[in-house]
C-alpha cells in the first residue's frame, strides 16, 4: 500500500512553483483580462442588432475586463490591487491625459512645420468626434493591464526592472505586428512606448496614468488630427489634415506611429521618467531591486 500522505507531501511543492512559475502567471493574468474584449465583442455582435451597438458594448468589455484582472489579483495572485488604488487616481488621469495630448501635439506640431502634415480645414465639434472615446478607453484598460499591470509587474518580480522593461516593450511591439503597415521605424516606436509606459508604471506604482496617456494619445492622433492610429484607417475628426511625405518621417499606413520623429519624441520623454526614478516604492510584497 502506498503512502499517500507522503505522496501529497512530496508533489505539493511541485505543484505550487508550477502555479507561482512567472510565465504561467502571466499567460493566466494575461487570458483572464485579456478575453472577455472579444468574448463580448463577438456576442454582442451576434446578438443586437448594429443600430443598438453604439458606446455600450465596449464600456461592458471594458467593465469585464477590468472584473477579470481585479479576480486574478485578488483570487490567485492573493494581493490587494494597488494598482487600481483611488488615491491620486484623479490626479494620475489628468496628468496622464496630458501627457498623451501634448506628445502628439509636439510630433504634429513639428511635422506641419517640416511640411508633412498639412491642415486642410477644421471640422465642428460634435457628439460624433468623442464616440470612439469608449472603444479607447477599453483600447486603453485592457493593453496596459495586460501589458503594464501583468507581463511588466510579473517580469519586474522575477528578474529585476530593468530588464523586465526590455522583455515587456519587445513584447508590446511585437503585439502590433500584424497591423497594417507595420515596419521597422513602427517598431521600435511601440517598443520605446512601452518603456515610457513601464517606467511611468515605476514612478507611480497605478495605472491610471498609463492608461490615460493612452487613451489620450490615440484619441489625439485619430480623432484631434484625423490620421490612421497603429495602422487602423483614419476617420474624420477634429482637423481636416493629412500625412504626406516619406514614410520613415510620415510613418506610412501605419500612421504617424511609424515616424522616426515619433520614436524620438517618445524616447526622449521615456527618458526623462526613466532619469526621475520611482515616485513611490513598490508595495512590500512587490518590491524587487534593479
Amino acid at each position: 500500500m502506498h503512502d499517500t500522505t507522503a505522496i501529497s507531501a512530496a508533489t505539493a511543492p511541485q505543484g505550487r512553483r508550477f502555479n507561482a512559475h512567472p510565465f504561467i502567471s502571466i499567460v493566466t493574468g494575461a487570458v483572464l483580462s485579456f478575453a472577455p474584449v472579444p468574448l463580448t465583442m463577438i456576442l454582442v455582435h451576434h446578438l443586437v442588432d448594429k443600430p443598438y451597438r453604439v458606446v455600450w458594448p465596449q464600456l461592458l468589455a471594458a467593465l469585464l475586463s477590468f472584473l477579470a484582472y481585479r479576480f486574478f489579483a485578488h483570487r490567485i495572485e492573493k494581493r490587494a490591487l494597488t494598482e487600481f488604488a483611488a488615491a491620486g487616481a484623479a490626479r494620475d488621469s489628468a496628468l496622464g491625459l496630458g501627457l498623451g495630448a501634448g506628445m502628439v501635439c509636439t510630433v504634429f506640431a513639428v511635422l506641419a512645420l517640416l511640411g508633412v502634415y498639412r491642415l486642410d480645414g477644421v471640422n465642428g465639434i460634435t457628439p460624433l468626434l468623442f464616440l470612439p472615446l469608449a472603444e479607447l478607453l477599453l483600447v486603453g484598460l485592457a493593453e496596459e493591464s495586460v501589458f503594464r499591470g501583468i507581463v511588466f509587474r510579473i517580469t519586474e518580480q522575477a528578474i529585476g526592472s530593468m530588464r523586465a522593461i526590455v522583455v515587456s516593450a519587445m513584447v508590446f511591439a511585437l503585439a502590433h505586428l500584424p497591423n497594417e503597415g507595420v515596419g521597422p521605424v513602427a517598431v521600435a516606436a511601440l517598443a520605446a512606448y512601452g518603456v515610457l509606459q513601464a517606467a511611468i508604471y515605476m514612478r507611480t506604482r497605478t495605472l491610471w496614468l498609463c492608461i490615460a496617456s493612452h487613451v489620450a494619445w490615440n484619441f489625439c492622433v485619430g480623432q484631434v488630427f484625423s490620421t490612421a492610429v497603429s495602422g487602423h484607417a483614419s476617420q474624420s475628426g477634429l482637423l481636416q489634415g493629412q500625412l504626406a511625405g516619406p514614410s520613415w518621417l510620415a510613418g506610412g499606413a501605419f500612421g504617424v506611429e511609424g515616424s522616426l520623429l515619433t520614436l524620438i519624441v517618445i524616447s526622449a520623454v521615456a527618458a526623462c521618467f526613466l532619469r526621475a526614478g520611482p515616485r513611490r516604492e513598490a508595495p512590500a510584497r512587490e518590491r524587487v531591486s534593479a
